[in-house]
C-alpha cells in the first residue's frame, strides 16, 4: 500500500462524510487537515497505512505534543484517526482498527478569552470610518459583537441573509442548522451605512453576493478577518490573547451577566448541547469573583 493508496482513502473517506453523513465544509476541511498531516508523518516514517497499529497512533500524538499542540488540537485528531479508521474497518479496507484502545487526553479546563466592555469599546474605536475599509472594519466588529457569529458564519453571510427592517438576520451553523439571530440597532446602522458608502467602491464594478468583502471586491476570508483582529487588538493596547472566536465569547458572557437565560443564550449561539454553553456561566463567575477581589475593601 503506497502513500498514494493512503492519500486516496482519505479522499475517499471525506467525499463519504460529505456525501452520506452530510457534514458541513468547515467539519470536512477539519477531517482534512487533520488526516493529511498523519499521511505525510506515515510517508516520512516509511510506514503503510496497513500496518499503523496503537503504538503508531501514540508516537504521532506524541510528536504532536512536542510540537507544543494544544490538548484540544490532539483531543480533536484523535477523533478525526477514531472516525477515519472506523471507516476503514466498517468497510473492510482495513484487517484492524488500531484506534480501540487509543483514548483522548482529557479536555482543558482552560477558560477562553473575554474582553470587557470598555476593552471592547476600545476596539470598536480603533477602525477610523472615513474611508471604505475603515468602515467595513468598524462593520465587521459591531456585526461580531452584536451577533456572536462563528467567523465561518461571518465570511459565509450573505445579502438575502439580512432582514434589517425585522431587526434579524439568519445563518447556517454548525451541522448546517439554520438560526436566526437578532441585531442591534448600532450594528444595524453600520450596516446600512457600509452598504450606502463602502461595499460598492469595494466590489469595483463586480457582482457579490457576500456581505462583507476585502479590497479585492471578493468575500472576505477568515485570515483576513483574523489579521485585522490582531492588528486592531494591537493599535486598541490589549494585550489579552484575542481570536475573532473572543468577540463571540464576549457576546455570550455580557449577555448572561446582563440577565439572559442560558437557555437563550445556547439558542443565539447555536449549540447543539447546552452544556458547551455552560462555559460562559464559569466565565461569569470568574469575572464576578476578580471584581469582587478588585473593590471589596475586605475582599
Amino acid at each position: 500500500m503506497t502513500n498514494n493508496n493512503s492519500e486516496n482513502y482519505v479522499n475517499d473517506y471525506l467525499h463519504f462524510i460529505r456525501i452520506e453523513r452530510g457534514l458541513s465544509e468547515n467539519t470536512i476541511t477539519s477531517y482534512r487537515q487533520d488526516l493529511k498531516q498523519f499521511v505525510t508523518y506515515l510517508a516520512h516514517q516509511s510506514i503503510q497505512l496497513e500496518n499503523v497499529d496503537h503504538v503508531t497512533i501514540l508516537s504521532w500524538l506524541n510528536v504532536l505534543k512536542q510540537s507544543h499542540k494544544s490538548n484540544n488540537s490532539v483531543i480533536r485528531m484523535v477523533t478525526s484517526l477514531r472516525k477515519f479508521f472506523g471507516y476503514l474497518a466498517q468497510e473492510k479496507l482495513l484487517a484492524h482498527n488500531p484506534m480501540i484502545h487509543i483514548q483522548p487526553p482529557k479536555k482543558s479546563s482552560h477558560l477562553p478569552a473575554v474582553l470587557s466592555v470598555e476593552e471592547i469599546d476600545r476596539l470598536l474605536q480603533v477602525p477610523t470610518p472615513v474611508n471604505p475599509l475603515g468602515i467595513r472594519n468598524r462593520t465587521l466588529l459591531e456585526v461580531m459583537y452584536a451577533t456572536g457569529l462563528r467567523v465561518s458564519e461571518l465570511v459565509n453571510l450573505r445579502m438575502k441573509d439580512l432582514h434589517l427592517t425585522l431587526g434579524l438576520i439568519q445563518t447556517i451553523g454548525k451541522g448546517d442548522k439554520e438560526r436566526i439571530i437578532p441585531i442591534g440597532e448600532v450594528a444595524t446602522t453600520w450596516l446600512q451605512r457600509y452598504f450606502e458608502t463602502s461595499r460598492d467602491v469595494l466590489l469595483k464594478g463586480q457582482e457579490s453576493d457576500y456581505v462583507f468583502l476585502n479590497d479585492r471586491g471578493q468575500k472576505i476570508s477568515r485570515q483576513g478577518i483574523w489579521k485585522i483582529i490582531k492588528k486592531m487588538v494591537t493599535a486598541a493596547g490589549i494585550t489579552k490573547d484575542v481570536s475573532p472566536h473572543t468577540l463571540r465569547h464576549s457576546f455570550a458572557t455580557h449577555i448572561l451577566e446582563n440577565g439572559a437565560d442560558l437557555r437563550i443564550v445556547q439558542e443565539l449561539l447555536g449549540h447543539a448541547d447546552i452544556s458547551t454553553t455552560q462555559i460562559y456561566t464559569h466565565i461569569s463567575k470568574k469575572r464576578l469573583s476578580e471584581v469582587y477581589d478588585q473593590t471589596h475593601p475586605r475582599a
